[in-house]
């Protein structure tokens, strides 16, 4: 039995249903990477990138194929946003990662793009119905995943709002489709979501207020995040 076989094989039934090794692994390093998230921390991006690579197998064996570009499409966005948190590009003059909210124009493109994202995917999954079963939450949830972690690269408190949207079809797609871990840990990332978002939401104005060189070096943790 090779890797992918394994990961692909029964952990245990939850609530009647069963929980294989991909979904539940997969799930619970993106349920790390958004604590990471949360705490500013650089080692976010390697996360999300491992449990992308993780969920590809466990959608593989959903057949669900839109779940599978969606992942797909993870480990291409964790790696520029690690790649633009590396650069130092979002980065406060206290040497941490600066969060803000968007600016009205960079809300509208945002929200304009996800939009017409969701519909373009939708109308793709529609028409080949290999890709997903159900289409238009399909879509939604593709097209939202990315846009959230857009968001996060770019240091936006939006990106917590994009997770709720998220989270909203997200839980019961998951269950619906016999993935059961998936299901219970979206509910996990409501908790953590909300938690985020006040963080994030007062660090943001904690940084509007601080005066130029007069914020002082954080602390440090061995995973880059700010103490």
């Amino acid at each position: 039995m090779n890797v992918f076989e394994w990961l692909n094989t029964e952990a245990f039934t939850v609530f009647g249903q069963r929980v294989i090794w991909s979904d539940m692994l997969g799930n619970t390093i993106g349920l790390i990477a958004l604590a990471l998230g949360w705490r500013r921390s650089i080692a976010t991006w390697p996360a999300q990138f491992l449990s992308g690579l993780v969920l590809v197998g466990a959608f593989a064996s959903a057949h669900l194929a839109g779940g599978v570009g969606k992942q797909l499409l993870v480990i291409v966005v964790a790696l520029w946003g690690w790649y633009q948190w590396r650069r130092g590009n979002q980065r406060a003059q206290d040497g941490s990662i600066a969060v803000r909210f968007a600016g009205r124009r960079e809300r509208g493109v945002l929200a304009l793009g996800t939009a017409l994202g969701t519909v373009a995917v939708g109308v793709l999954f529609s028409l080949v119905p290999a890709l997903s079963w159900s289409p238009w939450a399909d879509a939604y949830i593709f097209v939202g995943t990315l846009a959230a972690m857009v968001a996060q690269a770019r240091g936006l408190v939006e990106f917590w709002f994009a997770w709720l949207l998220v989270d909203v079809v997200g839980v019961p797609l998951a269950f619906s489709s016999g993935l059961a871990f998936s299901g219970l840990v979206y509910v996990v990332y409501l908790g953590l979501v909300l938690w985020g978002l006040r963080d994030w939401w007062q660090r943001s104005r904690s940084d509007a207020r601080a005066p130029a060189g007069t914020r002082k070096e954080p602390a440090l943790g061995p995973t880059g995040a700010a103490l």
